[in-house]
C-alpha cells in the first residue's frame, strides 16, 4: 500500500467518523479571525522525499480531505519548490 493510498484510507476512517459527527472542529489562528480545521493535511509526500509520486492519488487524497472538512493543507516552497503548491492549486 502506498502513502497515498493509506492516507486516503486514513481519511476515509475519518470522514467515516465525521460524518456521525456532522462537523469538523475548528480552530482559530491567533487574532487574525481566521479559522481551520483542527485536522491538517501534511502535503510534503505529495510532491518529494518519500519515493515515487503519485498526482492522481494525492488529489484523491487532497479531496478527500477536503470533503472530510480539512481546510489546513500544510505545504511549502522546499518540497520541491513549487510543484506541491502546483498539486493542491489543482
Amino acid at each position: 500500500m502506498g502513502l497515498a493510498t493509506a492516507s486516503l484510507t486514513s481519511l476515509a476512517k475519518a470522514a467515516n467518523i465525521l460524518e456521525e459527527n456532522r462537523m469538523m472542529q475548528q480552530r482559530k489562528i491567533g487574532n487574525s479571525g481566521i479559522t481551520v480545521s483542527a485536522l491538517g493535511l501534511g502535503c510534503m509526500g505529495m510532491s518529494e522525499f518519500y519515493g515515487q509520486t503519485d498526482d492522481v492519488e494525492s488529489l484523491l487524497t487532497l479531496e478527500a480531505a477536503y470533503a472530510a472538512g480539512v481546510s489546513l493543507f500544510d505545504t511549502a516552497d522546499a518540497y520541491g519548490f513549487g510543484p506541491n503548491e502546483a498539486l493542491l492549486g489543482r
